[in-house]
Formats: C-alpha cells, structure tokens, sequence
C-alpha cells in the first residue's frame, strides 16, 4: 500500500514538474546495478547519442532494446556496471530510465561523464532524424532536469561527437541539435 502512494505522489510530482512520463528500469526489467558514484548537481553539460541500434516506435520494442544495450554494456566485453546512459528516447516518444538523476553515468568518457547527463536516442541517425516525438521527449526532458535541478538552467548542449572523437549521435541527428538552444559544439 506504502509503493502505490509513493508512486502515486511521484507521478503527481513529475506531472507540477512539466516532466514526462519515464520508463522505470523495473519496468523495462532492468538488471541490477552495482553502480555507486553519485552524480553531483547540476551538472552543466547535457551530451547527446544515437545507441547505432535497431530503431524502435513501440514500448515493447523500445522496451526489449533498451534491456538489449544494457545487457551488452554489462557483458562480457564491457563488464560496466550498468547501462552507460543516464536517459534513453524511443521512437514511441517514450523516455527509458538509464542509470537516472542520481548515478554518474558512462557515455562520454573522463572529464565528461560526472559532470554531465548522457541521453541516447534508440536507433541509428546517420542519414535520418528521430521522429517528432522523439524530439519533443528530449526537449521535455531537458526542460525537467532544469526544472528538477539537476541541470543547471545555463547547461550546454552538445552531441558525443562534440566531447570524443566518434560520429555519434550521427550526421543526421547532430545537424538538428546543432540549432537547438544551449548547443555548444
């Protein structure tokens, strides 16, 4: 009974916030994390990816894709200690909940990951954009950690590319970032 209240005044909070929606890692059965360095906030930076993935436009896709990435980040070739975003964004417009507000996260590398928060789109955007609804989670996530205060409302946006040396988020989806507020290649 104390879970249903809890969770009940969390969805009530988020909706006061302007937040959207998040995908619970129990939700998307998320393995368990062994993570423990706290992110510190807010972080100044937001850095964007493309996970070079399947794209997904349904929950259960989305879903499966994300348990999918964590599952490789947590494997054998990895061996992180969780899946390397913070957020995820599918197709379905839906936002997945990564290693979230409170974790640092392991996307872009030394210097970058705890002073940043790393939200990957679900799909490959080399020669094509996320869809409208992708876009708009995004925003509407930005908007929420500002908001949440755990980004800090002078944030910069920049794509992975901007932080390492790599093509991610891709061509198509940095050229839409790139003119977006708070940008800073």
């Amino acid at each position: 009974m104390l879970w249903h209240w809890v969770t009940l005044l969390g969805a009530l909070c988020v909706g006061s916030l302007g937040c959207p929606q998040i995908v619970s890692r129990v939700q998307w059965k998320a393995s368990r994390s062994g993570c423990l360095k706290t992110l510190r906030k807010p972080v100044d930076t937001a850095v964007v990816h493309h996970t070079e993935s399947a794209a997904c436009t349904s929950s259960v896709s989305c879903r499966r894709q994300v348990k999918v990435i964590q599952d490789f980040h947590q494997g054998p070739s990895k061996k992180w200690c969780d899946i390397g975003y913070n957020f995820l964004i599918g197709e379905d417009g839906q936002v997945y909940e990564g290693r979230g507000w409170r974790t640092v996260g392991a996307h872009a590398g030394p210097g970058w990951n705890g002073r940043s928060l790393g939200i990957a789109f679900l799909g490959s955007f080399k020669s094509r954009v996320p869809n409208a609804k992708a876009q708009a989670a995004l925003k509407s996530l930005l908007s929420c950690a500002v908001q949440r205060g755990s980004l800090g409302s002078d944030y910069v946006l920049k794509g992975h590319r901007d932080v390492v040396a790599t093509s991610c988020p891709g061509q198509a989806l940095y050229d839409v970032i790139r003119h977006w507020p708070h940008f800073k290649a």
